[in-house]
């Protein structure tokens, strides 16, 4: 397998034990995680070499942060630090009828503030197949915006695979720039997109449905106006409560379109980070099988991070195989 190259915040998660709300806690559990970094740790946890590119602080919590990203095999050589806080989110985690929520802290934040001259892409990327980005990444800040520009100009004349999760967030985006717009900018300078209808519907500023003629219908417009795009890869997640979901897997490459069975968590132990395990298993994926069998690993991916605590899939790739292979009934191993 190729190196994989990563751009995003390192961010702290603060929550209540269990599924207590803030009022009635005392106490608080802290994760390190971040949408790309939750791909990152992933990748590196099912054997994969990758590399993150970030900003933490120059603090003990910004050495506490890059000790984690350390432990779990990922190449911190291109993480820089500078006098701002690390950016931190609050989290109540919800159950059954009552949703979770979150609050973030992270406008200002050391990634927010990452210096965009001072990363040496050309380095960073030498030896890579993959690079990943989401949509999270430049709605923080201008200066992450231009770092990560910079970064998939210089993937692309590098050669190398572009993989984004347009990931829009509407409570972003506070420095002047429109995020539809910058995102179709920069999808347009990858190659595989991981989202649907939805995601496709916020960049193009299109309406189309979100069944399956809907989806090949935004596929298709979407390759035409970001035409280096060549593969998408959709995951739907069916909410039934807050500790019920379902997973599916769909996409369209090269004019087939193809889809995995529903695979159905309950109870759910963990929302956060499943898209990410969904985006790292596809990563994985694509570099073992062929792109329906990376579909199918992307979805059990997704499906057991549900069932583990903390922002980061822990799964090695032979657990996530078992699911994929049908074996989802808990018995245990001996």
């Amino acid at each position: 397998m190729g190196k994989i190259l990563t751009f995003g915040e390192i961010i702290m998660r603060l929550s209540p034990p269990g599924n207590r709300t803030m009022k009635q806690s005392h106490e608080m559990e802290f994760f390190f995680g971040g949408t790309e970094l939750n791909v990152a740790s992933s990748l590196a946890i099912m054997g994969c070499e990758v590399k993150h590119v970030s900003s933490v602080s120059d603090d003990f919590v910004g050495e506490s942060a890059l000790s984690f990203v350390k432990s779990v095999g990922i190449d911190t050589n291109f993480i820089s630090k500078n006098e701002h806080p690390l950016g931190l989110y609050f989290l109540e985690v919800g159950s059954a009828v009552r949703a979770s929520r979150i609050a973030y802290n992270r406008l200002n934040g050391s990634f927010a503030n990452i210096e965009a001259g001072n990363i040496n892409w050309k380095k960073a990327l030498e030896g890579c197949d993959y690079f990943h980005w989401t949509g999270i990444s430049p709605g923080i800040s201008e200066a992450a915006y231009e770092a990560l520009k910079e970064g998939l100009e210089t993937a692309r004349v590098m050669g190398i695979e572009i993989t984004t999760d347009p990931a829009y967030r509407s409570n972003l985006w506070k420095y002047g720039k429109k995020g539809n717009e910058v995102l179709k900018e920069l999808v347009s300078l990858s190659t595989i997109f991981i989202g649907g209808t939805n995601e496709i519907n916020e960049i193009l500023g299109t309406q189309f449905s979100s069944d399956q003629n809907g989806f090949l219908e935004a596929c298709e417009e979407l390759k035409k106006q970001c035409p280096s795009i060549h593969k998408i890869f959709d995951k739907i997640r069916i909410g039934v409560t807050a500790s019920s979901q379902q997973t599916q897997g769909r996409a369209l490459v090269n004019g087939n379109y193809f889809e995995t069975e529903l695979l159905e968590v309950n109870p759910v132990v963990d929302r956060i980070g499943t898209g990410d395990a969904f985006a790292a298993g596809l990563i994985y994926g694509l570099q073992n099988f062929d792109d329906e069998k990376a579909l199918n690993f992307a979805n059990a991916a997704c499906a057991i991070k549900h069932t583990i605590l903390g922002d980061i899939n822990y799964s090695s790739a032979e657990d996530i195989l078992e699911v994929m292979g049908g074996n989802s009934g808990g018995r245990i191993k001996r």
